[in-house]
């Protein structure tokens, strides 16, 4: 097989581009215009379930495993499901996903459900995410090229994020006042709103000619595996992406930590809000960056993404630590570029597949992580915890990051 145009050349004149060209082009202005409305609905859903769920039932522990099934189903659908972007025009794929979403949301919504089918609606909700996430990374490389696509990869995370964000501040406050039924029933209603909005405003492309055949499941999801594994660069930066798992992980520790230094439910939303607002920052960054150094602060941010936590090893006050887990996330920005590389380092047949893969590499090791974690700080303070993630994760991102670097020279 040949091999793909190496990312940091897609762009002959090594230019960075703007925000103001990528939002110039009106097919992205309506692909992120529909993920705007369904984030913001997923942020309330989020909420609003772990409040149902727990006026319903009284248990803590039923509130959380609601939360934690809004992640769980994409271990399971990321390299099952992702494949159907492959096999199938991508726009009609992010449609009915968008569709069967906003009927399934909606159901949630009827008073009175039994909990075990609030679980079931929400499992087959999350399946469906995966192949509408995997049809939109392949998609967009075909909207918008070079410096462009990585730009606009951008604005896709620092959305997310700031949802995120908004989610931590605001939305509690909002479900309170509508009501857990009509937050959900707001959700179905940007699932549907998304849904017109690529209807009509993105063009249905045809398949790339070699996947016009419709390869089967077993096919598609060997054939993507295959490539990834046989691929040393496309290893590395999963192994790049994966470092996430160690810095990801003072997230299921902000509690007891908040705790430990003496603040109470406020400073658990600060500590939160700290890595993903230093990610917005980041980005916004990084992308002021040439695109061929962006690829060579790689390894480096990567490193840096992991090395502040060290620093909890000393027990720092409240706000020494938020200034330290927002470094960590200022860092983590290379994520940034380590998926673009990845998405355009692969054949557009396989795209779906492939980064079906790789999201579920990024969300397992996320996943093992804060579990890890979370276990690690049952037996010593969150502290140390804390900075034993720091220092593991400076080891295994130094290793992928020479990995990679070393990969790159193979291909040069």
């Amino acid at each position: 097989m040949a091999r793909p145009v190496d990312p940091a050349s897609t762009d002959p004149a090594d230019r960075s581009a703007t925000y103001g060209e990528v939002f110039a082009v009106p097919e992205f202005r309506w692909l992120w215009s529909a993920q705007l409305t369904s984030v913001i609905g997923d942020q309330l859903a989020r909420v609003a379930l772990a409040v149902l769920v727990f006026d319903r039932t009284g248990s803590a522990g039923l509130a959380a495993l609601t939360y934690a099934l809004t992640f769980l189903p994409d271990v399971v659908g990321g390299p099952l499901l992702s494949g159907l972007a492959d096999r199938f025009p991508r726009r009609r794929i992010m449609v009915i996903c968008d569709i069967g979403r906003a009927i399934l949301v909606a159901l949630m919504a009827i008073p009175g459900a039994p909990f075990w089918i609030l679980c079931v609606l929400l499992i087959a909700v999350q399946l469906l995410a995966s192949p509408f996430q995997a049809a939109r990374a392949a998609l967009l490389p075909a909207i918008l090229t070079g410096d462009k696509y990585v730009l606009a990869s951008s604005v896709s995370n620092i959305t997310a994020q700031a949802a995120q964000l908004a989610g931590f501040v605001a939305g509690g406050t909002l479900v309170a006042a509508f009501g857990t039924g009509n937050a959900l029933l707001a959700d179905a209603a940007t699932f549907a709103l998304s849904a017109v909005f690529l209807k009509y405003g993105v063009r249905e492309r045809p398949l790339p000619e070699t996947i016009d055949a419709r390869p089967g499941w077993w096919d598609s999801l060997s054939a993507g595996a295959g490539l990834v594994w046989s691929d040393r660069q496309l290893r590395y930066l999963i192994a790049l992406a994966c470092v996430a798992g160690f810095y990801v992980s003072i997230e299921g520790l902000a509690a007891p930590y908040a705790a430990s230094v003496g603040g109470g439910p406020a400073a658990v939303g600060i500590l939160l809000a700290a890595n993903p607002a230093g990610q917005m920052i980041g980005m916004l960054l990084l992308t002021r960056v040439a695109p061929a150094r962006r690829l060579r602060l790689m390894g480096p941010l990567a490193i840096g993404s992991c090395a502040p936590l060290i620093g909890c090893a000393l027990q720092p006050g409240l706000w020494v630590t938020v200034a330290l887990w927002m470094l960590s996330g200022l860092c983590a920005s290379y994520q940034l570029a380590a998926s673009a590389a990845f998405v355009l380092s692969v054949p557009d047949a396989q795209r779906g597949q492939a980064f079906g893969l790789a999201r579920t590499a990024l969300i397992v090791s996320q996943g093992i992580g804060v579990l890890a974690a979370g276990a690690a700080a049952d037996r010593w303070s969150p502290a140390l915890v804390v900075s034993a993630a720091g220092i593991l994760g400076v080891v295994v991102a130094t290793g992928a990051a020479s990995g990679y670097a070393g990969a790159t020279r193979r291909h040069a």
